[in-house]
């Protein structure tokens, strides 16, 4: 039979962001399965539901990474449509065009796929924190009020807290106009029910039209605007009145708020860093942090190369046939090392003539400062997006 589905491509300019509908025969293809039409191509098919996704990369990607991102890719989608409402046009239509259900979408799905990529976020399936200077974050946590809910179980944060901040940013920016504040489109979120809406109300908090921190509350409840405006008066005015208001804008400003030569290594030009130890709440939200990207990584092509390069040590260290726990890998301009313990993963990019022993040094001293600052850097203690309500269903 026929499936249709999006095209997710990787590095190809005339498909890049246009999702397409493929007619398929698909018994000459195994979903999730990796074909090399070409050298310098690699074709993965993923099949969810009805949907036959399809990543062409020329990147150095793996094909268990490009399902990744294929997955990703999927997850937009049902946030826009739903599970239940993609499987009711199919249903109906076998070779219903998706593209008039994404419309305006595009290039929205198109900006987060590459942003995703190019930072870390799909290859170490984690959140990135924004430092915050001062007290600790769980102070700007409190002075939202709490409301009455009705009994019901509700999930902790799990794994799914970058996916579902993802999603949200999808919802908003597909159907965002300007203004302060304002309801968007209903917003699903999959890993949490991927058959049913929330209702969003974003805005942005200080006085910054342009820039600053914006606030998205999700509701059960269609009607429920006024109560999130409340909301949002008495956080901003609980985070005005602690100062904090002005330090989180300035740290949204600041991007990752340090540089690579910020722990005391001249020779490292980058590093990806994902702890896989520490208190129990805060594995319940994986996270990684990396410094902002300097020269001679500034251009958006170098950008990409370098990441290119990442996800080479990555799928060599996490090989299935072959697992490695160091891998050191000389390239053309730079020189980079790869660390995966019980404790941590690090992916990192030194000056090109630095040693194996080089390299390990730098990556030692780097720890230690990771160490110190990981309070700055992580959110430790997470919160719940709910805690869980009586144990009734």
């Amino acid at each position: 039979g026929d499936s249709s589905g999006g095209d997710s491509s990787s590095d190809i300019p005339s498909t890049s962001g246009y999702p397409q509908t493929l007619h398929v025969p698909l018994p000459r293809v195994t979903a999730a399965s990796p074909l090399s039409p070409a050298e310098d191509r690699t074709l993965v098919f993923e099949q969810r539901g009805p949907l036959l996704l399809v990543s062409v990369s020329r990147t150095r990607q793996s094909a268990a990474q490009l399902r990744r991102e294929l997955a990703f890719v999927h997850e937009q989608i049902l946030s826009l449509l739903t599970r239940g409402g993609i499987a009711r046009v199919f249903a109906r239509r076998r070779g219903f065009d998706l593209r008039r259900l994404l419309a305006g979408a595009e290039a929205v799905l198109d900006r987060l796929l590459c942003g995703a990529a190019a930072d870390g976020r799909l290859l170490l399936g984690a959140a990135r924190c924004l430092p915050l200077p001062g007290a600790p974050p769980r102070r700007v946590r409190g002075p939202a009020p709490r409301r009455r809910r009705r009994p019901g179980r509700w999930p902790r944060a799990g794994g799914s807290a970058p996916a579902t901040s993802t999603c949200c940013s999808t919802c908003w920016a597909a159907g965002r106009a300007r203004g302060r504040a304002r309801c968007g489109p209903p917003c699903c979120l999959p890993r949490f029910n991927p058959d049913g809406y929330f209702y969003a109300y974003a805005a942005r908090l200080g006085e910054e039209e342009e820039e600053g921190v914006t606030l998205i509350l999700l509701s059960t409840e269609r009607e429920g605007f006024y109560a999130a405006a409340a909301c949002r008066r008495q956080l901003e005015d609980t985070l005005r009145a602690q100062g904090w208001l002005a330090e989180l804008a300035a740290a949204v400003r600041g991007g990752a708020g340090y540089g690579p030569s910020r722990p005391g290594a001249p020779e490292l030009r980058h590093f990806l860093y994902k702890p896989l130890e520490g208190p129990e709440e805060m594995q319940q939200l994986p996270q990684f942090t990396s410094p902002e990207l300097e020269e001679p990584y500034t251009s958006e092509e170098e950008q990409h190369r370098l990441f290119d390069l990442y996800h080479y040590l990555h799928s060599r260290v996490h090989s299935p046939h072959r697992p490695l726990r160091l891998l050191y890998h000389v390239a053309e301009k730079e020189t980079l090392l790869a660390w995966v313990t019980s404790k941590f993963e690090l992916y990192s990019c030194f000056s090109p003539l630095v040693t194996t022993a080089g390299a390990i040094a730098v990556l030692t001293k780097l720890l230690r400062w990771l160490k110190k600052e990981e309070d700055w850097l992580f959110i430790r203690y997470p919160a719940p997006f709910c805690a869980a309500n009586g144990g009734q269903k």
